[in-house]
């Protein structure tokens, strides 16, 4: 890869300006959340100032590496729910993550976490479906964008339905022990509340 990394002159200035992890999430939080079924590149992320989780995770990846982060990514696997992708990074050995959410509670996490298990578990509570139940069942092993740089996975037109056919070939570890979700209890109605704040939402015809 060159320097640049494929992108142009104002597109990196745009990335390196996010300058930490803190200040790529704030970019996202202020992107409007589309519910297209895309796969953008982070290029074409920048260019429509729009995203959801798994575009936002890759443009936080790209904006992670523009600022001398691996760009690494994480795979969550829910049941009765869709799937979510993180970004992830280090701080002094303790693991954080970037993401783009329609709820509230599955964005930014601080760099507090020493295990990936931790940190997948920080989203447990805040992770559940609109029947109001706790969803998240698994995590994957971190993906390192890089491999795919032979494909433009940052800049190119094409969509980056690869990234995910990948994730679907990896493994996952499972988060809780066996029989423990069937005793799981569902969302109170205030805590669904709260985790819906702003959420968005196809309009009605």
């Amino acid at each position: 890869m060159t320097p640049n990394h494929g992108f142009t002159p104002k597109e990196l200035r745009k990335l390196r300006s996010l300058k930490d992890p803190h200040g790529i999430q704030k970019f996202l939080d202020a992107m409007p959340y589309h519910l297209a079924d895309t796969a953008w590149s982070p290029r074409k992320v920048l260019e429509e100032n729009t995203s959801h989780c798994f575009e936002g995770a890759l443009l936080a990846a790209a904006a992670l590496r523009a600022n001398g982060y691996p760009p690494l990514i994480l795979d969550f696997e829910a049941e009765r729910d869709t799937d979510h992708m993180l970004a992830i990074y280090q701080t002094r050995g303790h693991w954080g993550a970037i993401a783009k959410s329609n709820y509230t509670g599955c964005r930014y996490r601080e760099p507090v976490y020493r295990t990936l298990r931790e940190l997948a578990l920080s989203y447990f509570e805040v992770y559940f479906n609109l029947r109001k139940e706790r969803s998240l069942r698994n995590f994957s092993r971190p993906v390192n964008m890089a491999r795919f740089d032979h494909l433009d996975w940052m800049t190119t037109d094409k969509p980056l339905w690869f990234v995910a056919d990948y994730l679907f070939t990896i493994s996952h570890t499972p988060l809780l022990r066996p029989g423990m979700s069937k005793r799981l209890h569902r969302l109170d109605d205030r805590s669904y509340r709260a985790g819906c704040v702003d959420r968005a939402e196809k309009s009605k015809a």
